[in-house]
């Protein structure tokens, strides 16, 4: 599985909505290196939302996708006298937000 998240001081907004997390999704989203073809995949179907939606911002309807796909809690493994426990914690922003962005591709793909 590929590197899927971006450091924040080298990421810049995408060119035609100057979104960052635009910018992020399309950046996990490309192959090989190939930057252009994930933009033109990532804002035709921004085309294809304003087309289905026309009263909201198609940048808007997929900030409120990956918002409502986040995470706010996770089990992880807690080791207590030899015994593994699954224990509920909560999930720091910046995961929400590589896991949202890993999981909505998954599903894409």
């Amino acid at each position: 599985m590929g590197r899927f998240t971006v450091s924040k001081e080298k990421l810049s907004p995408d060119p035609r909505h100057g979104s960052l997390l635009a910018s992020k999704f399309i950046n996990s989203m490309m192959w090989a290196g190939k930057k252009t073809v994930a933009q033109n995949v990532f804002y035709g179907a921004l085309d294809i939302i304003k087309q289905k939606i026309s009263d909201a911002e198609p940048i808007d309807v997929f900030t409120q996708a990956v918002e409502n796909v986040k995470p706010n809690i996770e089990v992880r493994s807690k080791r207590v006298g030899g015994a593994s426990y699954q224990v509920p914690m909560q999930v720091n922003r910046n995961r929400q937000q590589s896991l949202a962005i890993r999981w909505l591709l998954m599903a894409c793909r």
